[in-house]
C-alpha cells in the first residue's frame, strides 16, 4: 500500500458541497480567461499592428495584479471573505460584459480595450487573496492540498484547451463571441460563490498590526517556501526564451513553439491527475524543495538538449515539477498562516507568483540578449537549483515541515449561521 500510485484525490469535490461550487465556478472562469487573452492579444493585433501595442497588454494585467493583490490581502482581513469575492467576481462579469459590447460595436480605440482588460484584471487581483483562503475553510485539513490539486489541474487544463479554443471560436465568430464566451464561463464562477457560507476572518473588525510582509518574515516556513518559489521563476523562466530557442534549434516552425508551450501543460496535467499520491505527503516542505530543483535541472536539460522530443521531455518534466511545487506550497502557505492574517499572506503569496514569472521571463531574455538562448536556460536552471538547494540547508524548518496529521472539522459556520449571513 505504501508503494502504491494514487491518481487525483477527488475527495473534496464529494465531501464539500461549497468546495465542488467554487471549483467548477474557478474552474469556468479561467477557461474563460485562456479564451480571453488570445482574443484581447489578436483585437489589440488587429488595432495597432505593433508588438509595443501587444505588449501593453502585460502592463494593463500586471500592474493591477500587484497594486490591487496587496490591497485585497488587506480587505480579506478585515471583512466577509466571501463578499469580497462575490463583488470582484461580478466585477469581473461587468468587464468581460465591456469587452464583448465593445468588440460588437466595433470599436477601435485600443484605450478603451486596455481599459477594460485593465479593469478584470483589478477585480481579479483584489479578490484573489481571499478566495485563496477558501479551501483551508471548506475542507478538512486533511484535504486541503488535495482540493488545491484539483484547482491547479483545472488550471492545467483550461491553460491547454483554451487557447486552442478561443481559435476557433475566433475564426468561426469572431472575438465577440470568445468575449462572449468569457462573460458566460464568468457568469458561472459568480453562482458558484454565491451559495458560499459566510467566512468572516478571525479577528475580523480589529486594526491589521502587520502587514503580510513582515508576517511571512517572521514565519521560517513561510518565507522559506516563497523563496524557493520566487527563486524557481526569477532565474529559471522559459517561456520568453521559447521563440528564439525555436528559431535557432527548429528554423522558428510554429507548430513546434506551440509544442513547447503544450508540453509544458501536459507535465503539469499528467502531474495533477496523479497528485494523489503526493498531496498524502506530509513531509510537504521537503517535497517542495525536491520539485522545485526538479523544475530548475529540467530546465538546464532543456537548454542542453538537441533534438526534439529530449527537449519536450525536460519541459514535461519541469511542467509537473511546477504542478507539484505550486500545490505543495499553497497547502504549506494556508495551513501555517493562522486564519487572522491569512487574507494578507495570500497577497504576497499573490504578487510573488504574479511579479517572478514575468520578472524572471525579463531576466531571461536580456541574458540571452547577451549571450544565446541555451547558455541562458542553462545558467538560470542551475542557479535556480543552487538557490534551492541554499534555502534548503539554511531553513531547517522548512525542510522538517509536516501538514497537520488528522482531518479536521470544516471551519465554516453551522448551517443556521450561514443561513442567517446569507440572508
Amino acid at each position: 500500500m505504501r508503494g502504491r500510485v494514487r491518481f487525483l484525490d477527488t475527495r473534496p469535490l464529494r465531501s464539500s458541497r461549497p468546495f465542488r461550487d467554487l471549483w467548477i465556478g474557478t474552474s469556468a472562469s479561467q477557461l474563460g480567461g485562456q479564451i480571453a487573452t488570445v482574443a484581447v492579444l489578436a483585437q489589440v493585433w488587429d488595432l495597432t499592428g505593433s508588438p509595443v501595442g501587444t505588449g501593453a497588454i502585460g502592463l494593463a494585467t500586471g500592474l493591477p495584479m500587484v497594486l490591487f493583490g496587496l490591497l485585497g490581502g488587506t480587505l480579506a482581513d478585515a471583512v466577509d471573505r466571501r463578499a469580497v469575492v462575490r463583488a470582484t467576481t461580478a466585477g469581473q462579469l461587468l468587464a468581460a460584459a465591456g469587452l464583448c459590447a465593445q468588440a460588437l460595436m466595433d470599436n477601435r480605440n485600443v484605450l478603451l480595450l486596455l481599459a477594460l482588460v485593465a479593469m478584470g484584471s483589478a477585480c481579479g487581483a483584489l479578490g484573489a487573496p481571499a478566495r485563496r483562503t477558501f479551501p483551508v475553510r471548506l475542507l478538512p485539513t486533511g484535504q486541503v492540498a488535495a482540493g488545491l490539486a484539483l484547482t491547479n489541474v483545472s488550471f492545467q487544463a483550461a491553460m491547454l484547451a483554451g487557447p486552442a479554443l478561443a481559435g476557433l471560436v475566433i475564426a468561426r465568430w469572431g472575438v465577440s463571441a470568445a468575449y462572449a464566451a468569457q462573460a458566460v464561463a464568468v457568469a458561472v464562477a459568480v453562482l458558484g460563490v454565491v451559495r458560499l457560507p459566510a467566512m468572516r476572518p478571525e479577528g475580523a473588525g480589529r486594526r491589521p498590526e502587520r502587514g503580510g510582509w513582515r508576517i511571512v518574515l517572521r514565519r521560517p516556513t513561510l518565507w522559506g517556501s516563497m523563496a524557493t518559489d520566487l527563486s524557481a521563476t526569477l532565474l529559471a523562466m522559459p517561456i520568453a526564451l521559447f521563440p528564439l530557442v525555436n528559431e535557432v534549434r527548429f528554423d522558428g516552425n510554429p507548430q513546434t513553439l506551440g509544442l513547447f508551450l503544450s508540453a509544458v501543460a501536459v507535465g503539469g496535467i499528467t502531474a495533477g491527475l496523479l497528485s494523489g499520491t503526493v498531496t498524502r505527503w506530509r513531509r510537504s516542505g521537503l517535497v517542495q524543495l525536491v520539485a522545485a530543483g526538479v523544475w530548475g535541472l529540467a530546465l538546464a536539460g532543456f537548454g542542453l538538449a538537441g533534438p526534439l522530443w529530449p527537449a519536450l521531455g525536460c519541459l514535461a518534466v519541469a511542467g509537473a515539477a511546477d504542478t507539484v511545487s505550486v500545490v505543495t506550497r499553497s497547502a504549506l502557505v494556508q495551513l501555517e498562516t493562522p486564519d487572522a492574517y491569512r487574507g494578507r499572506v495570500s497577497s504576497v503569496e499573490h504578487v510573488i507568483g504574479v511579479a517572478g514569472p514575468e520578472l524572471g521571463n525579463f531576466r531571461g531574455g536580456l541574458l540571452a540578449s547577451a549571450t544565446s538562448a541555451p547558455f541562458s536556460l542553462v545558467v538560470g536552471g542551475l542557479s535556480a537549483t543552487l538557490v534551492v538547494a541554499v534555502v534548503a540547508a539554511a531553513n531547517a524548518s522548512l525542510r522538517a515541515y509536516r501538514t497537520p496529521s488528522g482531518a479536521a472539522e470544516l471551519s465554516v459556520p453551522r448551517a443556521a449561521d450561514a443561513a442567517k449571513a446569507a440572508g
